[in-house]
Protein backbone atom coordinates (compact mmCIF):
# COMPACT_ATOMS: atom_id res chain seq x y z
CA UNK A 1 0.00 0.00 0.00
CA UNK A 2 1.34 3.46 -1.28
CA UNK A 3 0.95 6.54 1.21
CA UNK A 4 -0.40 9.07 -0.22
CA UNK A 5 1.48 12.77 1.96
CA UNK A 6 -0.41 15.40 -0.39
CA UNK A 7 -2.92 15.45 1.70
CA UNK A 8 -1.28 16.31 4.73
CA UNK A 9 1.21 18.72 3.45
CA UNK A 10 -0.39 20.68 0.75
CA UNK A 11 -0.75 24.60 2.01
CA UNK A 12 -4.14 25.50 3.72
CA UNK A 13 -4.68 28.31 0.84
CA UNK A 14 -5.99 27.33 -2.56
CA UNK A 15 -4.63 29.80 -5.01
CA UNK A 16 -3.17 29.73 -8.64
CA UNK A 17 0.02 31.23 -7.28
CA UNK A 18 -0.71 34.37 -7.70
CA UNK A 19 -1.57 35.67 -4.69
CA UNK A 20 1.53 36.43 -2.49
CA UNK A 21 -0.09 35.17 0.67
CA UNK A 22 -0.14 31.94 -0.45
CA UNK A 23 3.68 31.72 -0.99
CA UNK A 24 3.93 33.27 2.69
CA UNK A 25 1.47 30.36 3.54
CA UNK A 26 3.12 27.40 2.42
CA UNK A 27 6.60 29.24 3.49
CA UNK A 28 5.63 29.27 6.85
CA UNK A 29 4.14 25.48 6.03
CA UNK A 30 7.83 24.47 4.67
CA UNK A 31 9.80 25.68 8.26
CA UNK A 32 7.61 24.00 10.21
CA UNK A 33 7.96 20.45 8.40
CA UNK A 34 11.32 21.24 7.95
CA UNK A 35 11.77 21.54 11.18
CA UNK A 36 10.36 18.09 11.73
CA UNK A 37 12.88 16.69 9.21
CA UNK A 38 15.93 18.22 10.84
CA UNK A 39 15.44 16.48 13.87
CA UNK A 40 14.02 13.23 12.03
CA UNK A 41 17.63 13.57 10.19
CA UNK A 42 20.32 14.21 13.16
CA UNK A 43 19.73 10.65 14.45
CA UNK A 44 20.74 9.54 11.25
CA UNK A 45 23.55 11.28 11.07
CA UNK A 46 24.77 10.21 14.33
CA UNK A 47 24.40 7.00 13.46
CA UNK A 48 26.45 7.59 10.19
CA UNK A 49 28.84 9.77 11.75
CA UNK A 50 29.57 7.85 14.56
CA UNK A 51 29.25 3.81 13.53
CA UNK A 52 29.98 4.81 9.87
CA UNK A 53 27.25 2.21 8.63
CA UNK A 54 23.90 3.08 6.96
CA UNK A 55 20.72 2.56 8.80
CA UNK A 56 18.02 1.59 6.50
CA UNK A 57 15.15 0.67 9.86
CA UNK A 58 15.64 4.43 10.94
CA UNK A 59 12.58 5.39 9.41
CA UNK A 60 10.94 2.41 10.99
CA UNK A 61 11.87 3.30 14.42
CA UNK A 62 10.22 6.62 13.34
CA UNK A 63 7.06 4.52 12.72
CA UNK A 64 7.30 3.00 16.20
CA UNK A 65 7.37 6.21 18.02
CA UNK A 66 4.19 7.03 15.76
CA UNK A 67 2.58 3.61 17.23
CA UNK A 68 3.85 4.16 20.80
CA UNK A 69 2.22 7.77 20.15
CA UNK A 70 -1.25 6.11 19.39
CA UNK A 71 -1.45 3.71 22.02
CA UNK A 72 -0.76 5.65 24.56
CA UNK A 73 -3.27 8.63 23.50
CA UNK A 74 -5.80 5.73 22.94
CA UNK A 75 -5.39 3.54 25.86
CA UNK A 76 -4.42 6.21 28.44
CA UNK A 77 -4.74 9.27 26.82
CA UNK A 78 -1.73 10.44 26.87
CA UNK A 79 -1.09 13.68 24.84
CA UNK A 80 1.32 12.76 21.81
CA UNK A 81 3.82 15.86 22.93
CA UNK A 82 3.60 13.70 26.57
CA UNK A 83 4.34 10.06 25.43
CA UNK A 84 6.72 11.11 22.90
CA UNK A 85 9.39 10.85 26.47
CA UNK A 86 7.98 7.69 26.63
CA UNK A 87 8.62 6.85 22.72
CA UNK A 88 12.23 8.00 22.90
CA UNK A 89 13.09 5.99 26.59
CA UNK A 90 11.40 3.06 24.86
CA UNK A 91 13.29 3.31 21.55
CA UNK A 92 16.51 4.11 23.11
CA UNK A 93 16.27 0.75 24.89
CA UNK A 94 15.37 -0.85 21.52
CA UNK A 95 18.09 0.91 20.01
CA UNK A 96 21.01 -0.23 22.58
CA UNK A 97 19.64 -3.82 21.98
CA UNK A 98 20.14 -3.63 18.51
CA UNK A 99 23.68 -2.10 17.85
CA UNK A 100 25.01 -4.48 21.54
CA UNK A 101 23.02 -7.93 20.01
CA UNK A 102 23.38 -7.22 15.81
CA UNK A 103 25.60 -4.06 14.98
CA UNK A 104 28.34 -4.37 17.09
CA UNK A 105 29.01 -8.27 15.68
CA UNK A 106 29.16 -6.83 12.25
CA UNK A 107 31.11 -4.04 13.02
CA UNK A 108 34.24 -4.50 11.07
CA UNK A 109 32.29 -5.56 8.34
CA UNK A 110 32.15 -3.95 4.24
CA UNK A 111 29.47 -1.44 4.34
CA UNK A 112 27.05 -3.32 1.97
CA UNK A 113 26.55 -6.30 5.15
CA UNK A 114 25.02 -3.11 7.70
CA UNK A 115 23.17 -2.16 4.74
CA UNK A 116 21.68 -5.66 4.22
CA UNK A 117 21.70 -6.23 8.35
CA UNK A 118 19.46 -2.88 9.03
CA UNK A 119 17.49 -3.77 5.89
CA UNK A 120 16.55 -6.84 7.34
CA UNK A 121 15.57 -5.43 10.39
CA UNK A 122 13.19 -2.40 8.76
CA UNK A 123 11.70 -5.42 6.82
CA UNK A 124 11.04 -7.47 10.28
CA UNK A 125 9.72 -4.04 12.13
CA UNK A 126 7.56 -3.44 9.57
CA UNK A 127 5.59 -7.01 9.13
CA UNK A 128 5.46 -7.36 12.80
CA UNK A 129 3.06 -4.30 12.45
CA UNK A 130 1.29 -5.67 9.86
CA UNK A 131 0.76 -8.48 11.84
CA UNK A 132 -0.49 -6.63 15.08
CA UNK A 133 -2.05 -3.86 13.66
CA UNK A 134 -2.97 -4.65 10.03
CA UNK A 135 -2.03 -1.96 7.25
CA UNK A 136 -5.32 0.71 8.37
CA UNK A 137 -4.21 3.87 8.95
CA UNK A 138 -4.48 5.22 12.84
CA UNK A 139 -4.95 8.49 13.67
CA UNK A 140 -4.63 10.44 16.71
CA UNK A 141 -7.54 12.77 17.51
CA UNK A 142 -6.32 15.22 19.45
CA UNK A 143 -8.54 18.34 20.29
CA UNK A 144 -5.87 20.67 18.67
CA UNK A 145 -5.72 18.28 15.86
CA UNK A 146 -7.65 20.44 13.39
CA UNK A 147 -7.19 23.56 15.22
CA UNK A 148 -5.17 26.45 13.15
CA UNK A 149 -4.09 30.10 13.82
CA UNK A 150 -5.57 32.82 11.53
CA UNK A 151 -3.12 35.64 10.91
CA UNK A 152 -4.60 37.69 7.95
CA UNK A 153 -5.40 35.14 5.32
CA UNK A 154 -2.93 32.99 6.66
CA UNK A 155 -3.23 29.62 8.33
CA UNK A 156 -0.82 28.18 10.94
CA UNK A 157 -1.71 24.54 11.71
CA UNK A 158 -1.51 24.40 15.82
CA UNK A 159 -0.45 20.51 15.51
CA UNK A 160 2.58 21.59 12.97
CA UNK A 161 3.72 23.93 15.52
CA UNK A 162 3.63 22.03 17.93
CA UNK A 163 5.43 19.45 16.00
CA UNK A 164 8.28 22.07 15.30
CA UNK A 165 8.29 23.38 18.76
CA UNK A 166 9.11 20.23 20.43
CA UNK A 167 11.23 19.13 17.05
CA UNK A 168 13.42 22.10 17.76
CA UNK A 169 13.38 22.04 21.46
CA UNK A 170 15.12 18.25 20.72
CA UNK A 171 17.44 19.37 18.75
CA UNK A 172 18.57 21.60 21.02
CA UNK A 173 19.19 19.42 23.45
CA UNK A 174 20.66 16.66 21.14
CA UNK A 175 23.16 19.14 20.06
CA UNK A 176 23.94 20.42 24.00
CA UNK A 177 24.50 17.04 24.92
CA UNK A 178 27.27 16.09 22.46
CA UNK A 179 29.20 19.51 22.44
CA UNK A 180 29.07 19.99 27.01
CA UNK A 181 28.57 16.45 28.01
CA UNK A 182 31.62 13.89 28.96
CA UNK A 183 29.62 11.28 27.02
CA UNK A 184 28.65 13.79 23.90
CA UNK A 185 32.51 14.52 24.03
CA UNK A 186 33.73 10.81 23.97
CA UNK A 187 31.05 9.92 21.38
CA UNK A 188 32.59 12.72 18.95
CA UNK A 189 36.11 11.37 19.86
CA UNK A 190 35.26 8.29 18.75
CA UNK A 191 33.63 9.62 15.96
CA UNK A 192 36.86 11.83 14.44
CA UNK A 193 39.61 8.74 15.35
CA UNK A 194 37.89 5.78 16.62
CA UNK A 195 42.00 4.14 17.18
CA UNK A 196 43.02 7.06 18.93
CA UNK A 197 39.83 6.72 20.87
CA UNK A 198 40.53 2.90 21.53
CA UNK A 199 44.12 3.50 22.71
CA UNK A 200 42.89 5.77 25.43
CA UNK A 201 40.75 3.01 26.94
CA UNK A 202 37.33 3.55 25.67
CA UNK A 203 34.93 1.29 25.24
CA UNK A 204 34.12 2.24 21.49
CA UNK A 205 31.83 -0.29 21.39
CA UNK A 206 29.75 0.58 24.47
CA UNK A 207 29.92 4.29 23.02
CA UNK A 208 28.50 2.58 19.49
CA UNK A 209 25.40 1.31 21.67
CA UNK A 210 24.89 5.01 23.18
CA UNK A 211 25.08 6.29 19.82
CA UNK A 212 22.78 4.06 18.22
CA UNK A 213 20.20 4.04 20.97
CA UNK A 214 20.51 8.04 21.07
CA UNK A 215 19.77 8.43 17.41
CA UNK A 216 16.99 5.17 17.48
CA UNK A 217 15.16 7.90 20.36
CA UNK A 218 15.52 11.31 18.39
CA UNK A 219 13.47 9.70 15.69
CA UNK A 220 11.20 7.93 17.69
CA UNK A 221 10.23 11.15 19.21
CA UNK A 222 10.43 13.07 15.96
CA UNK A 223 7.62 10.54 15.40
CA UNK A 224 5.59 10.96 17.90
CA UNK A 225 5.92 14.75 17.36
CA UNK A 226 4.17 13.88 13.74
CA UNK A 227 1.38 11.47 14.58
CA UNK A 228 -1.10 14.42 15.50
CA UNK A 229 -0.98 15.46 11.83
CA UNK A 230 0.08 12.44 10.12
CA UNK A 231 -1.98 8.85 10.07
CA UNK A 232 0.41 5.92 11.20
CA UNK A 233 1.14 2.73 9.07
CA UNK A 234 3.77 0.33 9.35
CA UNK A 235 4.55 1.26 5.63
CA UNK A 236 5.74 4.93 5.87
CA UNK A 237 9.25 3.63 7.78
CA UNK A 238 10.79 3.54 3.75
CA UNK A 239 9.54 7.15 3.05
CA UNK A 240 11.18 8.66 6.04
CA UNK A 241 13.96 6.48 5.71
CA UNK A 242 14.96 7.96 2.67
CA UNK A 243 13.80 11.57 3.39
CA UNK A 244 16.56 11.42 6.07
CA UNK A 245 19.28 9.93 3.77
CA UNK A 246 18.53 13.35 1.60
CA UNK A 247 18.55 15.47 4.50
CA UNK A 248 21.51 14.52 5.67
CA UNK A 249 23.68 14.14 1.93
CA UNK A 250 22.49 17.72 1.24
CA UNK A 251 23.54 18.83 4.34
CA UNK A 252 26.80 16.76 4.73
CA UNK A 253 27.07 13.54 5.97
CA UNK A 254 28.11 13.39 9.95
CA UNK A 255 27.29 17.09 9.74
CA UNK A 256 24.90 18.52 12.83
CA UNK A 257 23.85 21.24 12.08
CA UNK A 258 23.83 20.75 8.03
CA UNK A 259 20.81 17.91 9.15
CA UNK A 260 19.20 20.82 10.75
CA UNK A 261 19.86 23.09 7.82
CA UNK A 262 18.76 20.73 4.90
CA UNK A 263 15.87 19.62 6.55
CA UNK A 264 14.50 23.30 6.45
CA UNK A 265 15.55 23.35 3.33
CA UNK A 266 14.10 20.02 1.93
CA UNK A 267 10.59 21.27 4.03
CA UNK A 268 10.58 24.52 2.08
CA UNK A 269 11.67 23.36 -1.24
CA UNK A 270 9.02 20.87 -0.86
CA UNK A 271 6.14 23.37 0.07
CA UNK A 272 6.52 25.85 -2.82
CA UNK A 273 7.58 23.00 -5.74
CA UNK A 274 3.90 21.82 -4.68
CA UNK A 275 2.33 24.82 -5.32
CA UNK A 276 4.73 26.41 -8.27
CA UNK A 277 5.78 24.31 -10.65
CA UNK A 278 4.94 20.15 -9.67
CA UNK A 279 1.29 18.57 -8.22
CA UNK A 280 2.09 17.80 -4.65
CA UNK A 281 1.92 14.22 -4.97
CA UNK A 282 5.07 14.71 -7.34
CA UNK A 283 7.40 17.23 -5.24
CA UNK A 284 9.87 14.40 -4.33
CA UNK A 285 11.22 14.96 -7.72
CA UNK A 286 12.16 18.55 -7.18
CA UNK A 287 13.41 17.07 -3.74
CA UNK A 288 16.07 14.93 -5.36
CA UNK A 289 16.44 17.55 -8.27
CA UNK A 290 17.65 19.58 -5.86
CA UNK A 291 19.79 16.67 -4.06
CA UNK A 292 21.25 16.76 -7.24
CA UNK A 293 22.06 20.29 -8.12
CA UNK A 294 23.72 20.30 -4.49
CA UNK A 295 26.07 17.76 -4.98
CA UNK A 296 27.24 18.91 -8.12
CA UNK A 297 28.68 21.96 -6.99
CA UNK A 298 29.05 20.79 -3.56
CA UNK A 299 29.87 16.81 -3.59
CA UNK A 300 30.54 16.50 0.02
CA UNK A 301 27.24 18.44 0.66
CA UNK A 302 26.35 21.96 2.14
CA UNK A 303 28.83 21.67 5.34
CA UNK A 304 30.17 18.72 4.49
CA UNK A 305 33.94 18.72 4.95
CA UNK A 306 36.05 17.33 1.73
CA UNK A 307 37.87 14.10 1.82
CA UNK A 308 41.23 14.41 2.35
Amino acid sequence: MRLDWSCFFIPTLQDDGSNVMTYVQVLINGILIGGIYGLMALGLSLVFGVLRIINFAHGNLMVLGMYAAYWLFTLFGFDPYLSLLVAAFLMFGLGFLIQRFVLNPIIEAPMEVSFLVTLGIALIIQNLLLMFFGPDYYSVNTSYRLSSIPINEIRIDVAKVYAFAASIAIAAIFLSFLQWTETGRVIRAASNNREAALLMGINVKKIYCIAFAIGSATVAAAGASVSTFIPTSQDAGMLFTMSSFVIVIAGGVGTYYGALVGGFLIGIVEELGSVTILPAAMKQVLTFALLMIILFFKPQGLFGRRSE
